[in-house]
């Protein structure tokens, strides 16, 4: 791999957005690349969006990934994914949780929540989604969501998959490690 890879991760506080970013960076750095990373915290206590950016090449620059520049966005939630889309670029790929999350503004009536948000960006860009919530739930354990997006994105990037596991055992909590890989598990074999 010549070129800088840049991925965004979004989602709502408390979806594992930061865990996610911790995973994809140590993976490149085991593998030997130089890796960039900025979390962007906003109002991730109080269910506020989370954007983490992981920058990983030969040489980065800057952890900041720029609009239309994303090769890959992982997104935890549908709104997210529409809110960030701009940043994917046009050979990119969304990768999304087929989840809803009322912001704010929905839960007081001061807005309505978009319908259709994944069907309408599969008209303008790649999108692969999955309930990975329900997937979850069927492991027993709602909290690894976001493994399960993280496994379907692993198809799109550099790594194989004994690598990935590698990094997620030494990520993760010990006693949440094999539910953890068999959250990566669904959303890797989920083609």
């Amino acid at each position: 791999m010549s070129e800088t890879k840049s991925i965004m991760i979004v989602g709502v506080g408390g979806q594992g957005t930061l865990l996610t970013s911790r995973i994809l960076g140590g993976l490149a750095v085991e593998n030997g690349y130089d890796v960039k990373i900025s979390e962007v915290h906003g109002m991730s206590q109080r269910g506020g969006s989370v954007v983490t950016y992981v920058r990983y090449g030969k040489e980065v620059a800057e952890p900041i990934v720029e609009e239309g520049q994303a090769d890959v966005i992982i997104a935890f939630e549908r709104l997210e994914a529409l809110r960030y889309r701009h940043f994917l670029k046009k050979d990119g790929v969304l990768i999304a949780n087929d989840w809803r999350i009322d912001p704010m503004p929905v839960i007081i009536g001061a807005a309505e929540y978009p319908e259709n948000i994944l069907e309408d960006l599969e008209k303008e860009v790649t999108v692969y989604s999955i309930d990975a919530t329900e997937e979850a739930k069927k492991l027993g354990n709602s909290k690894v969501s976001n493994l399960v997006v993280l496994g379907m994105a692993a198809r799109h990037m550099d790594f194989s998959k004994e690598q990935w596991y590698s990094v997620i055992e030494h990520t993760v909590p010990p006693k949440t490690i094999e539910v953890n890989k068999a959250a990566f598990d669904a959303g890797y074999n989920n083609i």
